[in-house]
């Protein structure tokens, strides 16, 4: 560790001001600071209470998606080998999107069983053959634009972007093209964050923000209603093209095992279909103090609230209507909305009222939009964005209404 300490000191005068490469501090100190923690100590007395800095609070939140990534792979690949015809892997010839993969797998060996839904390793390599992709792409399209705004404003990095980069494609279809990937995360790293001054300063949550974009952009390929199953191409099966469970739900299907879909064995964006695993990093935030259980209460609440309400209602045309709440909670991409979206610190509520407030309406809007909207099925991305929206004035009026009170107490 000494010698890798004293060969990034080595280089440090070259970027520090007066340095020959001093515009590209920004490339430097996020490398340096990314293996060892900030060598700047104050020098006078500080207020912090604790060592967490927003590294680590990022980290911490890298680390409670680990569980939704892993499992999307999985699923991914296992929704992936359930489509595909074991007749025609043989025949898997093109340079399509399958016949690249198919190609990787014929180096691979064959005990990984990569076309075997009942191989969870097998599952997990090809899913993440889909992810990987999308992955590396939102890396380096998002940090390209990151490393700019950082050299022309001449600040440091943000850690922000590891959270944006993991969280957006978690959200996305497997077999969405990936220019369709670069495009929308420069859209949301640019027009949601930078224009707005950057991390800590953006009113919509980025990854959100690109998701919107593609999906009112290029409908066909990130519908709330067609989101991975797969492409046919040919021989070249990817999987197949159907309705999400949501989608049939909204059709009065009623096929799906609960407990299938709250595992998240079903299709779906990458990383939104199971919600155990989102209540896993949901506990891990919690614990550690990083996300705001009073926003998560609320999306409860709000749900298991309008959810009763339309069913006492009721309606013979709109089979949405009768969709209990714990349906709600285990479909589309509510569990992940709630734990990770739902709670940014930024573009949430301060105020613990406000966040109640904050997390109850998004709960309220969520099954509303589900249920009286019937062209779109999903509604936690469109009701968490439009809650990121109107959070500063939440928190205006509980502030205000706290600041009335108190006068009024001391008048008294």
């Amino acid at each position: 560790m000494k010698l890798l300490r004293s060969i990034l000191d080595v280089p440090a005068k070259w970027f520090e001001k007066g340095g020959k490469l001093h515009r590209f501090y920004p490339l430097w100190e996020a490398t340096d600071t990314f293996l060892y923690t900030s060598g700047k100590v104050t020098r006078t007395a500080s207020h912090v209470r604790d060592g967490l800095d927003l590294k680590r609070m990022m980290i911490v939140v890298v680390a409670a998606l680990v569980p939704c990534t892993l499992w999307g792979m999985f699923n991914v690949g296992y929704q992936a080998n359930l489509a595909l015809d074991p007749a025609q892997v043989g025949e898997l010839a093109s340079w399509s999107a399958a016949g690249w993969r198919h190609a990787v797998f014929q180096v691979l060996p064959g005990w990984l069983g990569v076309y075997n839904p009942g191989n969870p390793l097998g599952c997990v390599i090809h899913g993440a053959l889909y992810f990987l992709p999308i992955y590396i792409v939102t890396l380096a399209a998002g940090g390209f634009w990151e490393v700019l705004f950082a050299i022309v404003r001449r600040h440091e990095i943000n850690e922000g972007f590891l959270v944006t980069s993991l969280l957006f494609p978690l959200i996305l279809p497997a077999t969405i093209p990936l220019w369709q990937v670069a495009l929308g995360i420069s859209f949301g790293v640019v027009i949601g964050k930078e224009v707005f001054g950057g991390v800590g300063m953006n009113i919509l949550n980025p990854a959100l923000t690109a998701r919107a974009f593609l999906f009112f952009a290029y409908p066909g390929q990130i519908s709330g209603e067609t989101v991975w199953t797969a492409v046919r191409e040919g021989y070249a099966v990817d999987g197949f093209s159907g309705a999400t469970w949501l989608a049939r739900f909204a059709e009065g299907a009623r096929d799906a095992s609960w407990f299938r879909c709250f595992l998240g064995l079903i299709p779906g964006s990458i990383g939104e279909t199971s919600t155990l695993f989102c209540f896993v990093g949901a506990a891990i935030l919690i614990l550690t103090g990083i996300g705001a259980w009073r926003i998560m209460a609320g999306v409860i609440a709000g749900t298991i609230g309008m959810s009763l309400l339309f069913n006492w209602m009721g309606s013979d045309a709109n089979p949405m209507f009768g969709v209990p709440f714990w349906w709600h909670m285990v479909l589309g991409g509510w569990a992940f909305g709630m734990v990770f979206m739902a709670t940014d610190p930024v573009t949430a509520c301060y105020t613990h009222t406000g966040k109640v407030i904050y997390g109850l309406l998004i709960g309220v809007l969520v099954v509303m939009v589900r249920v009286v909207n019937p062209a779109f099925p999903e509604g936690m991305m469109l009701a968490i964005l439009l809650m990121n929206v109107f959070s500063p004035l939440i928190d205006y009026f509980v502030v205000r209404s706290n600041i009335k009170r108190r006068v009024a107490r001391n008048a008294a």
